[in-house]
């Protein structure tokens, strides 16, 4: 472990000093500032030479200032000399965009994985990728963990009698029937017409949620547009109550004010993307904390153990 050098970035560094704290390891100094012009200056303070570095960004909102800040503390490391470098990024920005949905778009998740390989990065351990086959745009290791441990022990230890797991759309139902299965729930999906992007209209509740306590899980919620309309739609389908939990809270634009005015009882999310003020504040939303989880896959990725039990 004394090999070992932890590093963080400006996105999330509560977060990292959690990992941190579980890891019984200092945080590693570092000035990640801007110019006045705004350009991002990055100054290690410390050595780094052969050592085993993991450097922790979440890359969100200010998406592309966490995603530079990233980027030039992978090259500054590389160019220290360290050993190896590993991304730990619990948000990966840009995953929405993991496919050409129309002629002439880009597809940026593959064009962020090139960045993060050329800047010299030797791994990544990200967390709930909105997209499993984003894996296969890096030529280097990714360790795709998920927050599944952690709020399951949450729905344990909350929810006992009459739930039912649902997915709010058809690309999560794969999520939530695990979830519906470990706990031996019934498993519901909503169908779900995506009009324009952020924009989400619930059709129809696919299950039986009649007197039953729902629990909606998603990979993300940015808007809460989906949320919303899938907790309307199965109040209206005569269920007790409605709660959510998602690994990524965005939480942009709207999205506190719609939870807040809702018929979603609690949103739970995890302390992968730090919350504004305002969601802070909200509530109905509460925070649990996927440190342990992160510095665990530090730890077994540094001793060369394996990951497999932070997959399922």
């Amino acid at each position: 472990m004394n090999k070992i050098a932890i590093f963080s970035g400006n996105s999330n560094r509560s977060l990292a000093q959690d990992i941190c704290n579980y890891l019984d390891k200092p945080l590693g100094g570092a000035k990640v500032t801007t110019f006045s012009d705004g350009e991002i200056r990055i100054e290690i303070d410390e050595n780094v030479r052969s050592k085993d570095v993991f450097v922790i960004q979440s890359t969100c909102a200010p998406v592309n200032d966490n995603l530079v800040e990233l980027l030039l503390m992978i090259d500054a490391f590389k160019r220290s000399s360290a050993s190896r470098i590993t991304a730990v990024i619990p948000y990966y920005g840009y995953a929405r965009q993991d496919k050409k949905v129309a002629p002439r778009v880009p597809i940026s998740a593959k064009l962020v994985a090139d960045l993060l390989t050329t800047a010299g990065a030797n791994r990544i351990i990200t967390m709930d990728l909105h997209a499993g086959q984003i894996q296969g745009f890096f030529n280097i290791p990714v360790d795709n963990i998920f927050a599944a441990p952690v709020l399951l022990e949450h729905i344990k230890k909350n929810f006992s009698e009459d739930v039912i797991i649902v997915s709010p759309d058809a690309g999560g139902v794969e999520r939530a029937r695990a979830f519906a299965k470990r706990i031996q729930a019934g498993l519901a999906i909503i169908d779900k017409r995506r009009d324009a992007p952020n924009e989400a209209k619930a059709m129809a509740v696919i299950g039986d949620v009649a007197d039953k306590i729902v629990i909606m899980l998603d990979d993300m919620t940015d808007t809460a547009g989906t949320l919303i309309e899938a907790a309307g739609a199965i109040i209206e389908k005569g269920a007790k109550e409605v709660h959510a939990c998602c690994t990524h809270a965005v939480l942009s634009g709207p999205a506190v004010n719609r939870i807040t005015d809702s018929k979603l009882k609690t949103l739970v999310v995890t302390d992968t993307i730090p919350l504004s003020k305002k969601a802070a504040e909200c509530r109905k939303i509460s925070v649990l904390s996927i440190s342990k989880l992160i510095g665990e896959a530090i730890i077994r990725s540094h001793r060369g153990n394996s990951l497999t039990s932070l997959f399922v």
